[in-house]
């Protein structure tokens, strides 16, 4: 009896987390599979526990022993933890990759921008459009999100169908796109849907998030009412909002200036795929200084307190074209991502610092989030009756909330899942049935890292407790012949009653190599072991933390 075709799925990024998305799915028998990749993105580097990590990345071994099985790479859309991972993974895979209009035309942007990126091609498919990719048919339907062009994927297949619902929400008005294509996917739900892969960013909020025509009727309020300059930052990518400051600069007598790069290239994709059509043409920041303050509204970037960005820059007073004074607004039209509330709160400091009024959606409702609430992921479920629904896109808490509704709305089963697991969707009992190889790569300038590499470990320990460089000359019978070389970084100058550590170090190194037995003395790396050891203990009863060490010994 020949064994049935099985359809698998795994994620390598993106459960457990908020970012750096990568799913797999996997139809055959055996070892002999066809793969789909869905997304591959990025998380942005935590300054305090990754310093120097600009951006984090899945690990995807796993998928280059596959790539001569791997029929593609399909995007839901282009967000950074999304698709962000392309320019540096791709060369490993080179595997064709699949995006509508706007995704395609974002990464073109992008890839431009790099210095020598690699020349990647990008197949582009029609909104609503279906794929034929090996034994797989990708069909990408609609949905609202806080960029255009975002899709669910349903994915058909011999064994059943998978709807990948990528990020979402119900917005009846999203300003610009198509709103939730709730019609197919009733559609689905009524010709069976074997599981539902879902988006679990808000799963523990209660009621529904706000439409993007809300946060443009604020704004357009803020905006009439100030009376000196406005800067508005907000995610780039979020062209509904671009459109609505637009609109808000439109109905208060204001031009539009665009300040930040990043900026300048979602506005010029934005205008070449139509969805700024009828909207004035923005000025560039050269500009900015030629306008009177009631005139003009810079739209900025710099919402996540990036510190080379624009807004940063005019809140240290350091932006060549753009300054604000003292009864100017800004609007932050946009939500904090964790961790980046300290470098927030320092720009937000900064404005108020100089009397600029800035506005949050701690007080106005100048944001709205592109990912469902709770009553949202209620009527996904009862338009896709899923028999299975696997919640993903979320770290611990929200996936758990997220299965726990499902159940709730008669799912008939939830599943929790780990990076790596190998999840058999069907046929039959659905379970996890192997572990994948999974982890991060870290983008450490221009160099992929793994999350065991020397640079990766090392610096975190250099940034809690220095290093010290030691470096001595001595005899072939191992007596010192000059005065030790010491090079304390980022440890201490004095201890708590003021001694010089340095000079307390240099002591501990001339006695330990001075009360070495002759043997270890004539034994380079058993005495740079021993100063090692000496001088941690020494820099941590001085200082309360155990230093890096390293020990040079040249003989003379």
């Amino acid at each position: 009896m020949t064994r049935p075709d099985e359809l698998t799925f795994a994620s390598l990024g993106g459960v457990g987390e908020i970012g750096m998305n990568l799913s797999i799915y996997g139809l055959g028998k055996g070892n002999q599979r066809s793969r789909l990749a869905v997304d591959l993105g990025v998380y942005f580097g935590d300054e305090e526990h990754l310093p120097g990590i600009d951006l984090v990345m899945p690990d995807i071994k796993f998928l280059e022993k596959e790539k001569k099985n791997l029929v593609g790479l399909v995007l839901t859309h282009a967000h950074e933890d999304h698709f962000g991972a392309i320019i540096d993974l791709w060369p490993k895979l080179k595997c064709p990759i699949y995006a509508t209009q706007f995704s395609a035309s974002l990464f073109a942007a992008k890839c431009a921008s790099e210095r020598n990126p690699p020349k990647i091609p990008v197949t582009v498919v029609p909104s609503g459009g279906t794929i034929q990719l090996g034994p797989f048919s990708v069909e990408f339907i609609p949905v609202a999100h806080s960029i255009p062009e975002s899709h669910a994927l349903a994915i058909h297949t011999s064994v059943g169908t998978v709807l990948h619902t990528g990020d979402w929400k119900i917005d009846p008005t999203p300003i610009i796109g198509k709103p939730t294509d709730e019609r197919r996917l009733r559609e689905l739900g009524d010709q069976g849907v074997l599981a539902l892969i879902g988006d679990s960013t808000n799963a523990v909020r209660e009621g529904r998030s706000p439409s993007e025509m809300e946060v443009a009727k604020t704004i357009t309020e803020l905006m009439k009412a100030a009376k000196g300059r406005v800067a508005v930052t907000t995610f780039a990518s979020n062209v509904a909002r671009l459109r609505a400051v637009a609109d808000a600069a439109e109905a208060s007598g204001r031009e539009v200036v665009v300040v930040g790069r990043a900026m300048e290239r979602v506005v010029q994709v934005a205008r070449e795929t139509g969805y700024l059509e009828g909207v004035r043409a923005f000025r560039s920041a050269d500009y900015y200084g030629h306008f009177p303050a009631d005139k003009v509204v810079a739209l900025c970037t710099g919402s996540q307190g990036e510190p080379r960005a624009a807004l940063s820059r005019i809140a240290n007073s350091d932006h060549p074209q753009v300054t604000l004074n003292k009864g100017d607004t800004v609007i932050f039209s946009s939500r904090t991502i964790p961790g980046n509330e300290k470098s927030v709160g320092t720009i937000i400091n900064g404005l108020v610092t100089q009397g600029v009024e800035v506005i949050t959606d701690r007080t106005h409702l100048v944001h709205v989030s592109g990912h469902p609430r709770r009553d949202e992921l209620r009527d996904m479920i009862s338009w896709v009756r899923p028999q299975l629904l696997i919640p993903v896109h979320g770290e611990a808490l929200h996936l758990h909330e997220h299965a726990k509704l499902a159940r709730a709305c008669g799912v008939p089963k939830t599943m929790i899942v780990k990076a790596g697991d190998l999840v058999r969707l069907g046929p039959g009992d659905s379970a996890v049935i192997d572990q994948l190889p999974s982890g991060r790569l870290y983008k450490d300038g221009a160099i992929l890292e793994d999350s065991k590499s020397r640079a990766v470990t090392e610096r975190k320990r250099l940034s809690f407790a220095g290093c010290a460089f030691i470096a001595i000359a001595v005899s072939e019978k191992g007596d010192l012949v000059n005065d030790p070389e010491l090079d304390l970084v980022g440890i201490p100058e004095k201890n708590v009653k003021g001694e010089l550590i340095d000079d307390i170090v240099f002591d501990v190194v001339v006695n330990t190599v001075e009360n070495l037995p002759k043997a270890r003395k004539r034994d380079p790396d058993a005495m740079a072991e021993s100063i090692r050891r000496a001088v941690r203990s020494c820099v941590s009863e001085h200082w309360g933390k155990k230093t890096l060490c390293y020990v040079h010994i040249l003989t003379v």
